[in-house]
């Protein structure tokens, strides 16, 4: 495995292996079994398999987590290695924003909603630096979590509006033993905190057992899951969206749709998702 922190020494590597297939993981780091989730399904598919690791700034707000973010590159380059990763990608904010850095990339209706309207302008950073690491790798498929589902959305719309010739897959959400989806800031997380954020999933799960039981309305699918996420400290919000343009879904479902929430937990925001999928027709199939 090569560990690698310039888009010269990157290119260099890339331009010896362009006969192969290049699959590519982009991370913050602080891995944990489903960022490793999202590398074996780039290795089932792919030859060489990239993975960056970089904390990137301007997907945080002002008084978000960017200085406290948990960090520990040599227990992920350790990680990837074992896994069969090719090559660690691991630049410094100045290698991917040189100086006077002005180009951003601006995302459109599917970055507003859910968590776009809490975090204003984080899914700018997103799209940004996630085109700008698609252009250093040039990879053939690109791996994302369905925790991020939105991101995932975003990603995905940008592939096609700006002709990048990459797959984008999703991967299905890993969770811990409890349900609780991995995420790097579970670590911020108190043993007291920790049990009161499986509210989050069981809210979800419940509502998805309603779901395969016969119900399709909407709002009843809303208020089954929000009845059980009074022990977060701070709801943001629980929403049942279109899985593809992720506008509000309408009674009674018929298409495949996800159901997002986002709440606090002690200081820490935790996102989760389900994907509710009714029987798909022939015209509609949703890319998961």
């Amino acid at each position: 495995m090569q560990t690698i922190t310039t888009v010269a020494e990157l290119r260099s590597a890339l331009a010896k292996a362009r006969d192969k297939r290049v699959g590519f993981v982009p991370t913050m780091g602080y891995l944990h079994d489903g960022h490793m989730a999202l590398v074996e399904a780039s290795r089932a598919r792919c030859d060489l398999t990239v993975v960056s690791i970089f904390v990137n700034p301007t997907q945080f707000g002002p008084t978000e987590d960017l200085s406290t973010y948990p960090r520990d590159f040599l227990r992920d380059e350790k990680l990837c290695r074992e896994a069969g990763v090719a090559i660690v990608f691991a630049p410094d904010a100045r290698e991917v924003y040189p100086a006077q850095f002005e180009t951003f990339v601006e995302p459109g209706e599917l970055a507003k909603s859910l968590c776009g309207a809490f975090r204003p302008g984080h899914f700018r950073g997103v799209a940004t630096v996630v085109c700008k690491l698609f252009n250093m790798v040039q990879p053939d498929i690109a791996f994302f979590g369905q925790k991020d589902f939105q991101q995932c959305a975003v990603v995905r719309r940008m592939a096609i509006d700006l002709n990048l010739p990459i797959e984008i897959v999703t991967v299905p959400t890993v969770r811990e033993p409890d349900r609780l989806a991995m995420s790097s800031r579970n670590r911020y997380l108190s043993k007291e905190d920790r049990r009161r954020a499986l509210a989050i999933s069981r809210g979800l799960f419940a509502a998805e057992a309603e779901f395969r039981v016969g119900e399709r309305q909407c709002e009843k699918l809303i208020a089954i899951a929000r009845r059980h996420l009074d022990e977060v400290d701070r709801l943001q919000y629980i929403e049942l969206v279109d899985a593809d343009t992720l506008e509000p879904a309408s009674s009674p479902l018929r298409h495949p749709a996800a159901l997002c929430a986002a709440a606090y937990v002690g200081s820490t925001r935790l996102i989760d998702n389900v994907i509710l999928r009714p029987e798909v027709s022939t015209e509609y199939a949703i890319k998961l």
